[in-house]
């Protein structure tokens, strides 16, 4: 009888190498961790382990300066209104005839995403504060299904918003006759958590990419030497500022 159930050991054990092993090592080639919690996919636990770098200037990590504006309604924000929420930053202005539509475009899809989520916010600077009163921005909001109640579109003092922008977020922008619409700008979103610090993802060999690309159509597929769209990284490093709480 002792021989038999050996017998019956053994094919068990066949059977489980021939049916489970090839499993496991086409599980491992594919560098897939099972996790405890089931639940999880593969890209939210790569997600939730990426560190998200701060920006240091002078080894010390930056934090956004002072400002206050007034916004599409009429009220004044200030950096204290965006205290406890994770927000994204950019320079725009409503005629722009070249690369603020797609900058728009990729934040109404982080509206999107996170249209019920009140610890997220927007930050909008015109650099063409002469045209860009709250009148005009309060249409422009409506007219291009801006709705947040934490995105502000801000106006103000031209100068105070060109000094944020090329010495506070280090983002160029600034009057320009020969290009359209009057006012050059990068098209870069600044990402800043809770406490009002700088943030970015790291690139491949470890260094802050600093600011998103906003410039960028989020379905682009680029061709050899141009940039890429960052959109969806930028949802996603949102996501881990909130969940992290920080």
């Amino acid at each position: 009888m002792k021989n038999y159930s050996y017998i019956g050991v053994a094919l068990i054990i066949v059977i489980f190498g021939i049916l489970v092993i090839p499993e496991i090592i086409d599980r491992v080639n594919e560098k897939e961790v099972v996790s405890s919690n089931r639940s999880d996919t593969r890209d939210e636990r790569a997600a939730a382990a990426e560190e998200l770098a701060y920006i240091e200037i002078d080894g010390e990590a930056k934090k956004v300066p002072a400002f206050e504006f007034v916004n599409q309604e009429g009220d004044t924000i200030s950096n204290e209104t965006y205290k406890g929420k994770v927000y994204v930053v950019e320079f725009f202005f409503s005629t722009c005839p070249s690369i603020c539509p797609i900058m728009k475009e990729n934040l109404l899809e982080v509206q999107e995403e996170f249209k019920n989520e009140n610890d997220l916010g927007i930050a909008s600077f015109s650099i063409d504060a002469t045209y860009d009163t709250p009148a005009v921005l309060k249409k422009y909001a409506a007219t291009n299904g801006i709705s947040h109640p934490n995105w502000h579109l801000m106006t103000g003092d031209g100068e105070k918003i060109f000094e944020l922008a090329n010495q506070g977020f280090n983002i160029y922008a600034g009057e320009d006759s020969t290009v359209p619409g009057g006012f050059a700008h990068s098209g870069y979103f600044a990402l800043i958590d809770r406490e009002g610090f700088l943030r970015s993802r790291k690139d491949q060999y470890g260094n802050p990419i600093i600011y998103y690309r906003g410039s960028v159509e989020k379905d682009a597929v680029p061709q050899p030497g141009e940039e890429t769209p960052q959109t969806e990284e930028l949802i996603q490093d949102i996501k881990n500022l909130l969940k992290d709480g920080i």
